[in-house]
């Protein structure tokens, strides 16, 4: 992958630099259980996530968005590859250097109520991570539960409930307060909207851009659905098995999509105008799995233009134009 893919742009900080990360999984069997394959799930990928704004991270389900996400904060440990925090490699941390760098580090869950503790008040939940880093007094962590929640829109009262006392809407309300009790920089949002309603999904949204604006926090957000992602993010990276396709921002990609993978997921997009049809772009076929993918580049099974080198020859990630990067020979 090409290290331009990498590169700082506009003069902006780099606040987290992704460099050829990569996540394989064994596939074990037989008697002995020795490994008879790998998983690819995320496969040489390059990007970086500048201080202050939101990156979003989209795909189909199972192109390694997440796996993406929890590499990044070695919540699994990378097959390769290298994560930087403000010039320092994540994956050579250990022990109290790792501790100390996740208080900077912080991630959203996907299911609010999976990962909270169904025997524990939220307000010990939210307090956990300030507990765990020796931060304050109980006192002055009790103060730190209180501001959290009040900033995501909750009350004092709601820390001695119990998680199942909450709506989903509200549930992912505490996780944000969770994610932000430490005081972090970067934060990983995991699909933090995927499981909410419509309504409830632009409350969460706003929440987010408003402690954004607030307290200069960088995102990094994953998600399928690309009408939240062009409502929240700055920059968009497009994911397709395990490599990242296409990176530009969010009006360029919006506009001006050069992928083939890319336009195709951008005419699936509703339209909320009966009277505009949008040319729909059917791929054929299924995502190849990840244990056995395609040689070359690995959308050419199901590319609409792909030409023979496509199957031959992986696609440099280039800069084709301004803060633009595409990973096709046709675009090339």
């Amino acid at each position: 992958m090409s290290e331009q893919a990498i590169s700082t742009n506009n003069g902006k900080h780099d606040l987290v630099k992704v460099t050829h990360l990569m996540k394989y999984f064994p596939v074990r069997g037989g008697l002995m259980q020795r490994i008879q394959a790998w998983v690819q799930a995320v496969d040489d990928v390059s990007f970086t996530v500048r201080e202050g704004e939101t990156l979003g991270l989209v795909g189909e389900s199972g192109c390694g968005k997440t796996t993406v996400g929890r590499t990044m904060l070695r919540l699994i440990e990378p097959t390769g590859g290298e994560v930087m925090f403000e010039d320092t490699n994540v994956f050579d941390l250990k022990g109290s250097d790792l501790k100390r760098m996740r208080r900077n580090m912080q991630i959203i869950f996907q299911d609010p109520y999976a990962s909270l503790d169904p025997r524990m008040p939220i307000g010990e939940s939210i307090a956990e991570g300030p507990k765990i880093h020796n931060i304050g007094t109980p006192k002055e962590r009790f103060e730190i539960v209180i501001q959290n929640l009040r900033k995501v829109g909750l009350e004092d009262y709601h820390s001695r409930r119990y998680p199942h006392e909450f709506s989903g809407g509200q549930r992912q309300r505490i996780g944000i307060a969770r994610a932000l009790a430490l005081q972090p920089k970067f934060i990983i949002c995991d699909e933090p909207v995927s499981a909410l309603d419509v309504s409830i999904q632009s409350q969460v949204l706003n929440i987010l851009n408003d402690l954004q604006s607030e307290f200069g926090l960088t995102y990094l957000f994953i998600a399928h659905n690309l009408s939240v992602v062009e409502h929240i993010s700055h920059r968009v990276a497009v994911m397709y098995l395990g490599k990242i396709v296409e990176l530009t921002t969010r009006e360029e990609l919006f506009r001006n999509p050069l992928h083939p993978y890319t336009q195709a997921l951008m005419s699936a997009i509703p339209v909320p105008d009966p009277h505009l049809a949008r040319e729909r772009i059917i791929l054929p076929g299924d995502v190849p799995s990840p244990l056995n993918p395609p040689t070359g580049c690995h959308f050419h099974p199901r590319c609409p233009v792909a030409m023979e080198h496509c199957s031959v020859e992986e696609p440099p990630f280039i800069e084709v134009s301004d803060d633009h990067f595409v990973a096709c020979w046709r675009v090339e």
